[in-house]
């Protein structure tokens, strides 16, 4: 096979017409059995292997995608403590800061993000938010910048000249990150590293997908990614439906 045709996915699409929508999702992506691998051989997304730092994709901050995601994350911000947070003190000054760009981005501690307890802080490893999160017994997502949850999943839509829009649900790739992407030493769906779950990613990350998507969107994916893999087009499955009736009545 070329080369450059390796990485094959199947899309699976359904309508919406209550939405004007057309949903299309990665199913080799979704059935995969991708995980986080952070802390388990994580190379982190710099230039080189660095997964002596246990930074994951969280060196660079977070950025964030509106003032509620902002909000969402002062809110629970202030409910962390010197316990779970590393850098609780430094984020005394704030934690928050403004991009070029005009974006509002986690600020940079030592090399990473502020939120990221480094190797060997007694209170865990990894995101501050994410830990102090598990320890009130509720879900990450809703304490995370919705980039940090999202991954490595993403969502992008496009509307046509008559308003009807095309949403796709698939893998998140290099690109993704912008020019940025393609300085990555490492990024986890590119290598096999990651792909060790028990489950395929469709349950391994059942809330952030619904999240992303909702209840009923998500039940019509799982639905369609549990049927066989071969599912014909409607009118196709009319045509063998009445082929298989014909054998049947010559056999009587």
């Amino acid at each position: 096979m070329n080369k450059r045709y390796e990485d094959l996915h199947e899309m699976v699409s359904f309508e919406d017409p209550t939405e004007q929508r057309t949903w299309i999702v990665d199913a080799t992506f979704l059935r995969s059995s991708w995980k986080c691998i952070f802390g388990e051989g994580c190379k982190g997304v710099l230039e080189t292997d660095a997964t002596h730092l246990n930074q994951g994709c969280c060196s660079y901050g977070a950025h964030f995608g509106d003032e509620e995601d902002v909000a969402k994350v002062v809110k629970h911000a202030v409910r962390l403590t010197e316990k779970n947070w590393q850098f609780k003190k430094k984020a005394n000054s704030g934690f928050l800061k403004k991009m070029p760009s005009g974006e509002t981005a986690t600020r940079r501690v030592d090399g990473a993000c502020i939120f990221l307890n480094r190797p060997g802080f007694a209170g865990g490893e990894g995101c501050a938010l994410h830990i102090g999160a598990l320890e009130a017994g509720e879900r990450p997502l809703d304490w995370k910048p919705t980039v940090c949850w999202q991954l490595p999943v993403h969502l992008e839509h496009s509307e046509d000249d008559t308003g009807w829009v095309t949403t796709i649900l698939r893998e998140w790739k290099r690109r993704d990150w912008g020019v940025s992407g393609d300085e990555f030493h490492w990024w986890c769906t590119d290598t096999p590293d990651a792909f060790v779950g028990r489950e395929p990613v469709y349950k391994y990350l059942r809330d952030e997908i619904v999240e992303l998507v909702g209840k009923k969107v998500y039940d019509c994916i799982v639905e369609l990614l549990e049927r066989p893999r071969n599912t014909p087009l409607p009118h196709e499955a009319e045509v063998r439906l009445t082929a298989r009736r014909q054998r049947q009545s010559a056999k009587k």
